[in-house]
């Protein structure tokens, strides 16, 4: 499996971003795609992922209403819609992949990550 993460960058506090992952080689055997994020100093934590097959949604409590998950499947690509972005989201955003339930846990392949910066 490759994962081909997009769409970081430098926004302001209030603005939006879409990052976006191109995944290659996924089979019937794997679960889940999402993605997590990274702080400085700490572990990743997952924000929001989709189970490939039937494309049920899982989304951290405390980012429903700010984050919004999609999985284009004619493209493989799982994209992460995030609005109202603070400060404290900045942090190195990951796409990754699970090859057992639940999608939000201990991935089996990881993108390379890409940096989100929000000043305020």
């Amino acid at each position: 499996v490759q994962l081909q993460a997009s769409g970081g960058g430098l926004v302001q506090a209030g603005g939006s971003l879409r990052l976006s992952c191109a995944a290659s080689g996924l089979t019937f055997n794997h679960y889940g795609i999402g993605w997590f994020r990274q702080f400085p100093g700490k572990e990743r934590e997952p924000l929001s992922c989709i189970r490939l097959n039937d494309g049920k949604p899982y989304i951290e409590e405390s980012l429903s209403g700010r984050f919004t998950i999609s999985w284009d499947n004619a493209k493989n690509t799982v994209s992460l819609q995030m609005h109202s972005l603070k400060p404290e989201d900045t942090a190195i955003y990951y796409c990754a992949v699970t090859d057992r339930e639940p999608c939000y846990y201990n991935p089996a392949y990881w993108g390379q990550g890409t940096l989100v910066t929000v000043s305020s």
